[in-house]
């Protein structure tokens, strides 16, 4: 059971939020599909050719010769790891560690809302939240690339894209939202919530110019989302999805229970 007055107050206090980053999102997907075009593609060649280890890092070092290729190196190697991560540090944050540092939670515990009742509200609008991100960002790369390249994208592959990106976003949501139920403080939820996935990132882009540093590709949650694997469909890409949306849960109760039973500074 959740709590509705409370599910309304948290989306009516978070959907500047949500538009911001549908926005954002919004330009960069579609400046991306028009990027496909041959011009635009040879001058990308050269900039790989220039600077290989900068494009390698964030995982833009191929042009791709299909436009769903295309699109899972220049969108699904940064634009939609960061974006949506940096989303729902914001908002995991917003919804339980800033009330406790505020002290609106004395409020929200006051009214008629067992812990266990709001915790599970704010799990509800952060993980609603996030999938209606993901989900408005599919809309908007099928609608752009019909627009431009008519009968050009694979929406079967690029629905698989996002569906395993909504699964390494879910793993980083729930450790957000576990760093935001163990923290009295908005300082310490966004230390953790921020600083965990973005040490993971930067080892991603060590690990992504290769040579020695490569195996470190494989050392973070961001291994658990492989494009190329979910756009051929193998079953492998399909069960780091899965990892990904099970590490994502383990984290939301491990949180919530914790958040049930410590002393809050109310």
């Amino acid at each position: 059971m959740i709590n509705i007055a409370l599910l309304k107050r948290e989306i009516k206090g978070s959907y500047i939020l949500w538009l911001i980053f549908a926005g954002i999102l919004l330009m960069y997907i579609s400046i991306i599909v028009t990027m496909f075009d041959p011009a635009l593609g040879e001058v990308l060649k050269q900039f790989s050719v220039a600077m290989p280890q900068m494009m390698a890092m964030f995982g833009m070092s191929v042009v791709g010769a299909t436009l769903i290729e295309f699109m899972a190196n220049y969108l699904y190697g940064f634009l939609m790891l960061i974006f949506p991560m940096v989303f729902v540090v914001i908002l995991a944050n917003k919804l339980v560690a800033k009330h406790v540092d505020s002290g609106s939670m004395a409020y929200l515990l006051a009214a008629p809302n067992s812990r266990k009742k709001l915790i599970r509200t704010q799990i509800t609008v952060l993980m609603g939240e996030l999938v209606l991100l993901i989900l408005f960002c599919t809309i908007v790369g099928i609608v752009a690339s019909n627009s431009f390249f008519p009968g050009k994208l694979d929406v079967s592959a690029f629905i698989r894209l996002n569906i395993g990106v909504l699964g390494l976003h879910l793993a980083i949501a729930g450790f957000c939202f576990f760093a935001s139920c163990i923290s009295n403080d908005t300082k310490l939820s966004l230390g953790l919530g921020a600083g965990v996935p973005t040490f993971f990132y930067l080892i991603l882009m060590l690990g992504n110019m290769g040579g020695k540093l490569e195996p470190l590709k494989n050392a973070t949650i961001f291994s658990l989302f492989d494009s190329y694997q979910l756009m051929d469909n193998v079953a492998a890409g399909w069960w780091k999805v899965g990892v990904a949306a099970a590490i994502g849960i383990l984290f939301f109760v491990i949180g919530s229970r914790i958040f049930q039973k410590r002393d809050l500074p109310l």
